[in-house]
């Protein structure tokens, strides 16, 4: 069996396998008795947590919490909004839509790590939602609509699913005359990067085409390592590029000092810096989400002037009219006929002529 498919089948997803690798808390156990859940990690991603703090960013993003049972500001049935499922238009569960030229194609609720702040949590952690994950469905419906050029291959984690499915539903993608591009949404590289195997890098590699582009999600800084340093370079040796979708989240990654660190330790080892999501208005992760305007203050005080271009993220929101970008203009502090006032990271102004039209 390979290492990947080891780590799925031992995941840690009972309290007894917790324990063995770290000091579980009594709010902790509490939570994980008490919500009726799907939860759990691979061993490796475990492997990275702290043995003794709950704080822990990983731990916060993997073992349950009592203050999911909190729902102040979570919107109810927020997929069916979220995704546009409830309109007059007919598509398969396996088809989300926001924009016309390119569609979500969810194909697994399965996952390698059953992250807390999920925005697809009514489906994929709390199984409230049902949908039916019909990938030939899903299929007919791409090749009958002429104006999608663009499918993001997502779940659940489609990286979890074997070489044959993986290599099936990218060929018959690319057989669709009016595909231009194939994305991936996967945490693999970070939770489970044994996944990348040389069997993956057959199916993924080759010059196409229709080119295949993978983004990922790390958090926190503690999430990078060796192994995934090395998933990544193995995926850009196959001709694949990875960006990075962070989340916001409080306590985790919503300082100065994190949030620089994690994107200059994303260009270190080759992925690029792509989104950093406000968190969701999902139901039951109250509890992650910042003021809006922190991830804005974040890329201005942590990533401006501090390190390359390369890392500065773009700071959106995702809705169901798609994502709205959510950075102010901190930069143009004045303007007259004759020129504009510019300030920098620093503080310090400067000047450029206004042109006018």
């Amino acid at each position: 069996m390979e290492a990947w498919m080891e780590q799925l089948q031992e995941s840690v997803d009972t309290l007894d396998r917790l324990k063995t690798m770290i000091n579980v808390t009594a709010e902790e156990e509490y939570a994980i008795a008490a919500l009726k859940t799907r939860w759990g990690s691979t061993p490796y991603f475990v492997s990275l947590m702290d043995r003794d703090d709950p704080g822990c960013p990983i731990r916060k993003q993997v073992i349950p919490s009592l203050k999911e049972k909190e729902n102040v500001h979570g919107i109810p049935n927020y997929l069916i909004w979220k995704e546009n499922r409830d309109t007059e238009e007919i598509r398969p569960d396996s088809i989300a839509r926001q924009y016309n030229d390119r569609i979500a194609f969810t194909v697994t609720d399965m996952c390698a790590n059953y992250c807390r702040h999920c925005f697809r949590k009514e489906l994929v952690v709390d199984r409230d939602l049902k949908l039916r994950m019909d990938v030939e469905e899903g299929l007919r419906w791409i090749r009958e609509h002429e104006e999608i050029r663009d499918v993001l291959i997502t779940g659940g984690d489609p990286f979890i699913l074997s070489d044959d499915k993986i290599d099936y539903l990218i060929r018959k993608l690319r057989e669709i005359p009016h595909i231009e591009m194939i994305r991936f949404g996967t945490r693999t590289p970070i939770v489970l990067p044994q996944r990348i195997t040389t069997g993956l890098q057959r199916v993924l590699e080759g010059f196409h085409r229709v080119p295949i582009w993978v983004n990922t999600q790390c958090n926190h800084p503690k999430e990078i390592t060796e192994e995934t340093a090395r998933a990544v370079y193995d995926l850009l040796r196959c001709g694949v590029n990875v960006g990075n979708q962070a989340v916001l989240l409080k306590g985790i990654n919503d300082d100065v000092q994190t949030f620089k660190a994690l994107h200059q330790k994303l260009l270190s080892i080759r992925i690029r810096p792509y989104y950093v999501f406000y968190c969701e208005p999902a139901p039951g992760i109250d509890h992650f989400r910042t003021p809006v305007e922190k991830g804005a203050e974040l890329i201005r005080d942590a990533i401006r002037g501090h390190t390359t271009g390369l890392a500065q993220p773009m700071y959106v929101i995702a809705t169901n009219i798609g994502k709205i970008p959510l950075m102010p203009d901190y930069y143009i502090v004045d303007k007259d006929e004759k020129e504009y006032t510019l300030r920098n990271y620093q503080g310090k102004l400067t000047r450029m002529p206004n042109i006018q039209e």
